[in-house]
């Protein structure tokens, strides 16, 4: 009872930068709109000189194609230093130089984007820059704004765990990102009582660290963040009426429709789980033995998906898996707390590209399913 479809790529929304902007930093800010005012008036002096009728189009349209960029050789506008106030800015995973750059004049950091962007092609540490909070100061030399980012001596890291990731992916997630260590985590894991895992967990942290993004401050460490994790799916559960007794079933059906269910048919696929619970019929999804065998459910082989000795041999074992299978979001949640009504018993995703996934009852209608998921993969092989 193979159910045919592939979860979408999960995906970060990068977070958005916020500041916390002093007196001198607006200061700053209404300075360098003064001077780029100036600077475009006399740029625009100069253009209208040589292009005569032309002008009237170049003065609707010059203000956004100058910008801070240099004008006839000239080095764009930067501060001398070394600056004043104390500044708080944040730089989002995965920003290009530009990006920082944005976030850095906005804050009041420095004098313009294009001195910014000359500064971190010139220091070769630049692309070692890691996300996170930065307390710098406002008005400071390019140079030395990038000079201080790569030291990556940060106020504060934004992690965010995105929904349907496992135990194992947020510890290399959280690793790559903050100075926590796997190996500092892994640790603290074995301890489920230092940072607030129920008993009903029996010691397996899967389907209680909530997704979502996490401020590390400076001196957190491993247990203080998966004890934010572990509190913030307690608070989920809570608010949406989650007796406490059923936290760890619930959360062990929202991990299977987090990972089986494409977009849009989460609640669909929660019915198929309880109609199939319902039968005393193994649960027979993929998701399962992949997530026992650690690897793709293309490369377990068929004695493998038969091991009726193996818990997580979903074609074989009745019931829900020994444990969740991912770490869900409240919408998974949701769906296991009120799936729509239906008789459905099997459900196939018949084309990859939109998601379309269909459900039903019937065998031979399965069956014909299965056939037009074959076609669609057929037609777009490769």
């Amino acid at each position: 009872m193979t159910d045919l479809f592939e979860h979408p790529a999960l995906q970060e929304t990068p977070p958005q930068p916020s500041r916390r902007r002093s007196a001198a930093s607006k200061r700053a800010a209404a300075k360098r709109k003064r001077r780029r005012r100036q600077r475009t008036a006399i740029v625009l002096v100069v253009v209208l000189g040589f292009v005569g009728a032309g002008g009237f189009l170049l003065w609707d349209r010059m203000d956004s194609l100058v910008g801070d960029l240099p004008f006839f050789g000239s080095q764009a506008e930067d501060y001398p230093g070394p600056g004043g106030d104390p500044v708080e800015v944040v730089i989002p995973e995965g920003a290009t130089g530009g990006e920082m750059a944005a976030v850095l004049q906005d804050a009041g950091v420095v004098a313009s984007t294009g001195a910014f962007t000359q500064a971190f092609g010139e220091n070769p540490a630049a692309a070692g820059i890691q996300p996170g909070t930065y307390q710098l100061q406002v008005e400071m030399k390019a140079s030395d704004a990038v000079a201080a980012l790569v030291k990556n001596e940060k106020v504060q890291t934004d992690v965010t765990i995105p929904e349907g990731y496992t135990v194992a992916q947020i510890v290399e997630k959280v690793a790559s990102v903050t100075d926590i260590t796997a190996d500092e985590l892994r640790k603290a894991l074995e301890a489920p009582e230092s940072f607030g895992l129920p008993k009903q967990a029996d010691g397996n942290a899967e389907g209680w660290l909530f997704p979502k993004r996490y401020s590390v401050q400076p001196g957190d460490d491993a247990t203080t963040l998966l004890t934010a994790m572990v509190d913030q799916t307690k608070k989920e559960l809570e608010g949406l009426g989650v007796s406490e007794a059923d936290w760890q079933e619930v959360l062990n059906k929202a991990s299977l429709v987090e990972k089986e269910a494409p977009d849009g048919y989460r609640g669909e696929v929660a019915r198929v789980i309880e109609n199939r619970l319902d039968r005393d019929s193994p649960l027979g999804l993929d998701a399962i033995d992949s997530y026992g065998r650690g690897k793709p459910a293309s490369e377990i082989t068929v004695d493998e998906f038969n091991d009726e000795d193996f818990p997580y041999a979903s074609r074989k074992q009745v019931g829900l898996p020994p444990t969740p299978i991912s770490n869900p979001g409240t919408e998974s949640v949701k769906a296991v707390l009120d799936p729509p009504e239906g008789d459905w018993i099997w459900y196939v995703t018949v084309n990859l590209d939109t998601g379309e996934t269909k459900f039903t009852d019937s065998y031979s209608e399965f069956a014909d399913y299965k056939a037009e998921y074959q076609k669609w993969a057929a037609e777009n092989a490769g």
